[in-house]
């Protein structure tokens, strides 16, 4: 065969691993584990590029560690709940359940086609009953554990998706999925009490050593735990004092004003008389809850009128306002404003002509002028009484020890994080399982009858939830005393559901319970998750929150869900418009060197910058359309060879065909050595001629490199060392048998180091070699260390001129290695006399200078 038939190849390799179950796991105890698991979809109905980056990844580490001799479990299932199948449903007139399931089975025979190595007897959808059933015990569970509720509270209402938003689902302000602003409004609603595992969550995440840094950093600004003082400042002429939060305690003296959160409780007492009030806090409310919407609004308040006596000083009066940039999700909804100090404070003031008095001097100086900017540095205290000449951190616990002694405060800690609402007014969900009796209050739904199945003859004609007007699903009777009773309608936010999936996973098919225990504890953690940044604060946190949740009601045993974490990044793509400004997809546009051309025509087409992927700005390439063209295996290995996995893939055309050219060249050079080749299982010949050599350590250099590389995730270096490789065997040209079986050697071993990679390839290249039984099942190649290392060479080892010592090294060593083998010579030891060397030159396989 000249050229590879992929479209053949690939068909038959898919069906027999099909056929032979060849992917299932099952708890075995005998074996070390190994779970990888990528983030599992949303069922749109179509794969895109980054679903086929994301799964060649995770499939890349369960084959190798498969081949490694791991027990793999590599599973898969569908993220089914949500509100794109419920505004499917209302604009075509499509039950959500059809969407979804049809939609599911399309996206299942598209991956299908990528010859994932996956564990499908496993496959799971959130939508179903079998698996929905499973979490409202766990909530029934979490309520009776005191980790779930239910009060009225103020919410982020989304007006286009008329549902709830968690804090999280808030976005610069906007819905994360509508995109619209978010309105404030008050609700009863459900929450889990995932603040009870603030500080745990927070130490956890210094655990957690294969996570991105810039992921954990994200968490624990998160959670955001901040120490500081609680401040009672006396409302004058009423009986009640306003209670201040404030990580600035030694700031006290420089206080201008207090103000509440637009939803605090004083605010909303005082509003009811006045039209004014309400009408600002109307307007506070269609402002964004983003920190950054509150950075970029102008700081506007309405003075209340009421003053507050400073706890240091009761002569001293506050005035009290309600301002716009004061979060009731923070500390208590209030704070004392010290605008010398803090640049929102800062810009209140001279707004209102507030004072601005100065109470930390910067380190060596006297005085300090505050002008458009709040000084926030560390410095001294000023103008602060007893707090004056104290440092920053000595003032703090000065001031809080003072509070405390005249009972008008005491230090504490609080945090961002909010306890998570998990109610949604929305159809398209799980259940909440909680039956609501006029005598009995709010009732479990009894363990024997779940699960509250979702109705699926619902309609949407009338706006907001299909549950409350449905006429018969809510009506029921009440549990405890028989009266007649109504089900909670509100659903489950969705991301209550990919909050345990993967637990779910380790036993699948139980249907007595969500998973056996046994088994969950020898499959978790996940060793290697790979999916989005995208997801580093909402799934990721509500997950390890889950995990410690279900710890505590006995479902497992582990803290952290997954030990190691992989955030690819996106794919992406140039971007067309034509004359009229309209966006062309990639198919339609030909490039001409720079230029392009609308093909079917001499129009010019305008070539943008490469950006994600979107199907807003059509530069997209529908992964079905490259797997007919050319197969699964090259868009795996273009996927692999273009960058780093952790940084944006620029998709090009010609990078897919040079991928396709790689694999056709491999191919011939293959199955067109008849006659150059040993037979297979032929001895090792007694001596090697130098080109036979080079080859037999190149291959296990390779062996060695590739093996490093996909164990760090440096895919595209291994992708770079197989192309290598490939030129250093092709070059061989000897004929002697010593180069026969060297070359049958090369060509079993790249097979198997291309196996992770292009499955289906190696497969057939595999039979090409002579043997029968699949490749999927062999072991990973092992590197002969001796045939690693390269000749050694002698450095001698400088101090300050002076010529202390002299080590062997191998050719051409890491610069790292041998600086580290010099200083470690007694001699260098000895002339450095304890002192760090102020430079070490290496000059490569000749000598290393250390100046001391």
């Amino acid at each position: 065969m000249v050229q590879y038939n992929f479209s053949d190849v690939e068909a038959r390799w898919q069906e027999t691993w099909q056929d032979q179950k060849a992917f299932e796991v099952k708890t075995d105890k005998t074996k070390p584990k190994y779970y990888v698991l990528e983030m599992f979809p949303y069922p749109s109905g179509r794969i895109h590029m980054g679903h086929v980056r994301n799964y060649t990844l995770g499939d890349v580490v369960a084959r190798y560690k498969r081949a490694r001799g791991f027990n793999v479990l590599h599973p898969m299932g569908w993220d089914a709940f949500g509100l794109p199948a419920e505004n499917a449903a209302i604009e075509n007139n499509v039950p959500p359940a059809k969407w979804t399931r049809e939609n599911i089975a399309s996206m299942r025979a598209q991956l299908s086609k990528l010859g994932l190595s996956l564990d499908w007897s496993r496959e799971i959808a959130t939508c179903e009953p079998d698996y929905y059933r499973h979490e409202q015990k766990m909530f029934l569970d979490f309520l009776e554990a005191g980790l779930a509720y239910r009060k009225e509270s103020l919410v982020n209402w989304d007006p286009v998706e008329n549902t709830v938003l968690a804090n999280e689902q808030v976005i610069d302000g906007k819905g994360w999925r509508s995109g619209e602003p978010v309105e404030k409004r008050r609700l009863s609603q459900w929450f889990l009490k995932i603040t009870e595992y603030a500080d745990e969550l927070l130490a956890g995440i210094e655990t957690l050593e294969r996570w991105p840094d810039k992921v954990r950093t994200m968490q624990r600004n998160w959670i955001n735990r901040s120490e500081g003082a609680r401040v009672f400042f006396e409302l004058k002429g009423r009986e009640d004092r306003l209670e201040v939060f404030t990580t600035r305690p030694d700031t006290l003296y420089g206080a201008s004003f207090c103000a509440v959160s637009a939803n605090h409780p004083l605010a909303e007492e005082l509003s009811k008389d006045n039209p004014a009030l309400q009408a600002f806090i109307a307007e506070c409310n269609r402002l964004g809850t983003s920190e950054e919407a509150i950075e970029k609004a102008e700081k506007l308040g309405f003075d209340t009128g009421l003053k507050v006596k400073h706890p240091f000083d009761p002569a001293w009066e506050l005035p009290v306002y309600v301002a716009n940039f004061v979060l009731m999700e923070y500390g208590t909804g209030a704070i004392f404003a010290c605008p010398a100090h803090d640049q929102r404070d800062l810009d209140f003031a001279r707004k209102y002509n507030l004072p601005v008095t100065p109470v930390v001097c910067p380190k060596g100086e006297e005085s300090i002028e505050i002008g458009s900017e709040a000084f926030v540095g560390e410095g001294t205290i000023i103008n602060s009484d007893f707090l004056n000449g104290l440092g920053v951190d000595d003032a703090k616990t000065a001031a809080i020890a003072k509070l405390q002694e005249q009972g008008d405060g005491e230090g504490t800690i609080t945090y961002r994080l909010r306890d998570w609402g998990v109610s949604r007014q929305r159809y398209w969900g799980c259940p909440i399982p909680i039956i609501r009796c006029g005598t009995c209050g709010d009732v479990p739904v009894p363990a024997k009858d779940l699960p509250v199945q979702l109705p699926e003859d619902v309609n949407f004609d009338k706006p907001g939830n299909p549950l409350d007007h449905h006429p018969t699903w809510k009506h029921v009777d009440c549990p405890k005393c028989g009266k007649a009773a109504e089900r909670e309608t509100d659903t489950f936010d969705t991301f209550f559901e990919s909050s345990w999936y993967f637990a779910r996973f380790c036993d699948a098919g139980n249907e007595e319970i969500a998973f056996n225990k046994e088994d969950v504890d020898y499959w978790l953690p996940v060793d290697q998750y790979v999916g989005g940044i995208e997801h580093a604060v909402l799934h990721l946190l509500y997950s390890r929150f889950f995990t410690r949740a279900l710890q505590k009601c006995g479902y497992l045993s582990c803290d952290e869900p997954f030990d190691g974490l992989f955030t690819q990044g996106m794919v992406c793509h140039e971007t067309y418009k034509d004359t009229q400004g309209k966006w062309l997809f990639p198919n339609q546009v030909q490039k001409i060197g720079k230029d392009a051309v609308k093909i079917g025509s001499d129009e010019p087409v305008k070539v943008g910058q490469s950006i994600k992927m979107s199907k807003s700005k059509k530069n997209v390439v529908d992964p079905e359309d490259i797997v007919a063209t050319y197969g699964a295996d090259t868009a795996r290995f273009f996927m692999l060879s273009d960058s780093p996995p952790d940084r944006d893939l620029e998709w090009t055309e010609s990078g897919v065909e040079g991928a396709w050219r790689f694999i056709n060249r491999l191919w011939r050079m293959v199955t067109a050595s008849d006659g150059t080749v040993a037979t297979k299982g032929a001895e090792q010949p007694s001596s090697l001629s130098p080109e036979a050599d080079a080859i037999l350590r190149a291959t296990h250099k390779t062996i060695d490199g590739i093996s490093g590389d996909l164990e760090k995730f440096h895919f595209n270096r291994a992708v770079a060392r197989i192309r290598e490789f490939t030129n250093q065997v092709g070059e061989l040209k000897g004929m002697g048998e010593d180069c026969a079986w060297v070359r049958r050697f090369a060509f079993e071993t790249l097979t198997q180091l291309i196996a992770p990679m292009m499955p289906h390839l190696a497969e057939e290249l595999w039979l090409e070699l002579g043997y029968d039984g699949g490749l999927s099942s062999q072991p990973w190649p092992q590197a002969d260390s001796s045939l690693i290392v390269d000749e050694l060479v002698t450095l001698g080892v400088q101090v300050n001129g002076k010529m202390r010592a002299k080590i062997e090294m191998p050719m051409d060593s890491d610069e790292a290695d041998v600086r580290e083998t010099a200083l470690s010579q007694e001699n260098v030891q000895r002339a450095l006399d304890g002192k760090e060397p102020r430079k070490v030159i290496v000059v490569p396989n000749r000598i290393v200078n250390v100046v001391a």
